[in-house]
């Protein structure tokens, strides 16, 4: 109980003061038995702009604790039901009143009284009689702790949540960094599918490679290569009647097998046209054995179609035409490259191919005077090449014994 004198406001049956609902006031709630007894602290606390709310037993005083939320709790220990200790426990025990800061206020002035009080959550111990000029000022200290609590409490929720923010943010940017790479491996894939590995290699160095306008010719002169035309004979009758997806599922299976030769004798594909291929050896890195690399080629290919047929029943026949010479190569286009060839070369190796014999492969005098022993030749003798004349030719026709694969 709180021994001060009684004042007009205890007349009055005092048990909560009224003050309006916009005011930026602080709510303090004292539980007391004895509310005759609060007269003097209510009306200095209102004097100071306080809201006050009053309950008279520790079980009132913890529900309306939870029901006011009140900034700050004036707590008078001795009590019937339960004590003022008892109290604070259960204002600690519950989350809506966990961090409301309680003073205890009583004539108890044993130490170990204070240290049960504060072992119950209390944050400081008025012993009575006491000056209401310090009840005043330990209230106002401990709600400015409180308020300034808050205010850290909310910065730090603040910057919880921009923390969170900024973490989401990078995850995103990470993300579409990863999104980036990847589509980035893509397209060097695609791009070293498309083009020899160092041509590509000049074309990813380059920052405007994907822009419309690609101001760096890449071209480049080559002394001695040798260029590969290969065409499949009646493609077109043969796959008269067959279904989209039968046709490219074929087509796929011979090209895929010429790819792999490619790789392994070191050619560079060029391109394929329909049921045409063309590769070159000796570019876009040169190469002193090209002839024997496109010969061993063209060899190979006669036996991948052989291995075609028989394991799928057909008959399939191809016409291979070779020679050797300058040409030039480089890349055309903007948005979709390919690396193509030019010259006398190629136009001779085109001949070779279109006048040619099904099942062999023809070869130019000029590719002839590159390979030599390693290789069995069977001479045809002089055709007619359109636009080009007379051109003496041979067949090869396959490996000596000596030759090394």
């Amino acid at each position: 109980m709180f021994p001060l004198e009684t004042s007009r406001s205890q007349a009055r049956g005092l048990t909560t003061s009224v003050v309006p609902p916009d005011s930026p006031a602080s709510t303090i709630l004292i539980i007391d038995d004895t509310p005759a007894n609060l007269g003097i602290v209510v009306e200095h606390l209102e004097g100071h702009g306080f809201r006050v709310n009053v309950a008279q037993d520790g079980e009132e005083g913890v529900m309306r604790a939870g029901l006011v939320q009140p900034d700050l709790i004036l707590l008078d220990v001795m009590m019937p039901g339960i004590d003022g200790f008892e109290t604070c426990r259960r204002l600690k025990a519950s989350g809506e009143t966990r961090d409301i800061p309680v003073i205890f206020m009583t004539a108890l002035v044993d130490t170990h009284d204070k240290i049960t009080g504060f072992s119950a959550g209390g944050v400081d111990y008025i012993t009575k009689p006491f000056q209401i000029e310090e009840v005043l000022a330990r209230v106002t200290t401990h709600l400015a702790l409180r308020s300034a609590q808050k205010r850290l409490a909310e910065q730090n929720v603040q910057l919880q949540q921009e923390v969170a923010m900024r973490q989401r943010a990078e995850a995103d940017l990470q993300h579409a960094n990863d999104a980036l790479e990847e589509e980035q491996k893509v397209s060097e894939r695609l791009l070293l599918n498309l083009l020899p590995h160092p041509i590509a290699e000049r074309l990813k160095a380059r920052p405007d490679i994907m822009a419309d306008s690609f101001p760096e010719v890449i071209a480049d002169s080559f002394p001695e290569v040798t260029v590969l035309f290969a065409d499949i004979v009646e493609f077109t009758r043969f796959s008269a009647g067959m279904s989209p997806e039968r046709l490219v599922a074929r087509l796929n299976e011979i090209f895929t097998d010429f790819d792999t030769i490619a790789d392994r004798r070191g050619l560079e594909k060029i391109k394929t046209i329909g049921d045409a291929y063309m590769a070159a050896a000796g570019l876009p890195v040169l190469a002193a054995d090209h002839a024997a690399r496109a010969a061993h080629m063209a060899l190979d290919m006669m036996d991948a179609l052989a291995s075609f047929n028989e394991r799928n029943g057909y008959r399939l026949q191809m016409r291979i035409g070779l020679n050797s010479g300058a040409v030039v190569a480089g890349v055309i286009g903007k948005r979709k490259f390919i690396y193509d060839l030019w010259g006398d070369t190629v136009n001779t190796a085109s001949r070779m191919e279109s006048h040619g014999v099904a099942g062999r492969v023809q070869v130019t005098e000029a590719t002839l005077r590159r390979l030599g022993a390693p290789f069995l030749f069977e001479e045809r003798g002089m055709i007619e090449a359109k636009g080009m004349g007379a051109l003496h030719t041979w067949f090869l026709t396959g490996r000596s014994s000596a030759s090394s694969e």
